[in-house]
């Protein structure tokens, strides 16, 4: 018996080993971009505290401080090392409006479908954001974008047919952009409604081609707002989220 069970469990050891958690930001968050990265950004500078914290405060006071943890809002680009910039910075103060919306759809529309999302990326300098090859007009430039990837296991496939569903349901009416990258990162930005990145499985383009080629969410889904022609304006109730809980902010 004891035999049996040595051999069982050097069969199973192996798998065992070899197993890794579902974690997609991994491909693009290196150390100093994480956790213990951010705690030690902010020790670096006695007044980033007061800066975070205004910035948090911020984004409770407009409804969206429950939608994403403040500090991986800070996160700036990938390629931050590489450029010699810094893993987080807090934007200017009158960029701030401008991620409010882009986090209320994500709030409402997004999480609701596909779960948690991780922030991977959001505000870029202009000369950082040239560096790691944004777009000369990129909204990243203004904080109007954010870059993430799903907390909860899913394929592309149907990371993008989920998305496209929504997209094409409530995108247009809340001016909203959606882009997709290699793998599982996405992005949601409120300059204008429109699309990118998006090439099907079976070759087609365009979040139309997406959702004819058949492809299905492997993770539960809830009916999304059809455009109609008396579509409400965007948000025109506002929706308040849980007031923020980062654990990783400045205390109140």
């Amino acid at each position: 018996m004891i035999r049996w069970i040595a051999a069982i469990l050097l069969l199973v050891a192996p798998v065992a080993a070899h197993a890794q958690p579902f974690n997609p930001a991994a491909e693009y968050i290196t150390a100093g971009q994480d956790e213990p990265g951010y705690r030690a950004w902010m020790a670096r500078a006695n007044w980033r505290p007061t800066y975070v914290k205004a910035f948090n405060d911020y984004l409770s006071a407009n409804g969206v401080g429950g939608v994403a943890p403040t500090w991986q809002l800070l996160r700036t680009a990938t390629d931050w090392s590489r450029c010699g910039a810094e893993p987080f910075e807090v934007p200017p103060v009158n960029a701030w409006p401008n991620i409010v919306a882009a986090l209320r759809y994500i709030g409402a529309f997004v999480e609701p479908v596909i779960g948690q999302v991780e922030i991977v990326s959001v505000y870029r300098n202009p000369q950082l954001n040239s560096c790691a090859g944004g777009a000369p007009e990129s909204v990243h430039r203004t904080m109007g974008a954010v870059d993430m990837v799903p907390m909860h296991p899913i394929t592309r496939e149907a990371l993008m047919a989920s998305l496209c569903r929504i997209h094409l349901g409530s995108g247009s009416w809340n001016s909203i952009g959606l882009g997709f990258y290699k793998g599982l990162r996405f992005h949601i930005d409120a300059k204008k409604f429109r699309e990118w990145g998006t090439a099907g499985a079976h070759g087609g383009y365009g979040c139309t081609a997406v959702m004819a080629e058949g492809a299905r969410p492997n993770t539960p889904a809830i009916a999304t707002p059809g455009v109609t022609a008396a579509a409400p304006p965007p948000f025109a109730a506002k929706i308040v989220y849980p007031p923020a809980s980062d654990p990783l902010s400045p205390q109140r």
